[in-house]
């Protein structure tokens, strides 16, 4: 599929939002794939930003360009679906490489950095809401909502990693990846007040993990926290 570039980027959501430091990071998703030659320059953004502290950035590597010449080394149908469901939440008819989400509320090609910056501040969920604490048995929320929410454990890899691409669109460049996805599971459903949730053992040690608290599929995330 070829890349699409908007015009704008769309804004939903008009509910409050609430993040915007390091405690309540904004949650960046991009939508990427290894065989997309438009790819790059935002995988650059994000790896970029991903260093800021009020950042939670996340790269989730879609299937979709697997059947035109290189396959994506962390590509999974789950995170083709994810996207999928901020389409229809955004009233797209159609998912896209590059896409960046921000917060579950707006989405931007993310090719150009100064546009990207100014969504997110746009998009900035201020710094109340739900309280997330990672525990010794797991996660815990606090606060309050005005409808169920998700609770979704993220584990990502927060290393830099080079991929040497073989063929495709981006045949003889090496890509470097940063927070890369490796699982994304849903651990339950917040419906506010105070409520603890399991956390599955983790299989790889050097996979950081987040929880993002998201009302809704495709909806918008109203709280998130990183392990540590």
């Amino acid at each position: 599929m070829a890349s699409r570039t908007l015009a704008a980027a769309a804004l939903l959501f008009a509910a409050p939002a609430f993040a915007a430091d390091a405690a309540h990071p904004t949650v960046i998703e991009l939508f990427q794939s290894q065989g997309c030659s438009s790819c790059p320059p935002a995988n650059a953004n994000v790896n970029a930003l991903s260093q800021r502290a009020d950042v939670l950035a996340l790269s989730f590597a879609v299937t979709y360009w697997d059947q035109l010449g290189w396959k994506d080394s962390f590509a999974t149908p789950q995170f083709t679906q994810r996207q999928w469901d901020y389409a229809k939440a955004f009233g797209n008819d159609q998912v896209w490489t590059p896409q960046v989400v921000i917060n579950g509320r707006a989405n931007i090609v993310g090719t150009r950095r100064e546009p990207l910056e100014a969504l997110i501040a746009r998009t900035d969920r201020g710094n109340g809401g739900p309280v997330v604490d990672f525990g010794d048995a797991g996660v815990s929320v606090r606060g309050a909502t005005t409808r169920p929410a998700d609770v979704w454990l993220v584990r990502y890899d927060p290393r830099s990693v080079a991929v040497a691409i073989k063929a495709g669109e981006n045949t003889g460049r090496t890509l470097p990846h940063r927070n890369i996805v490796h699982q994304l599971v849903r651990i339950g459903v917040w419906n506010g007040g105070a409520a603890n949730f399991a956390v599955p053992v983790a299989h790889d040690a050097a996979l950081a993990s987040a929880v993002l608290i998201q009302a809704g599929s495709g909806g918008p995330i109203i709280a998130a926290a990183r392990r540590g």
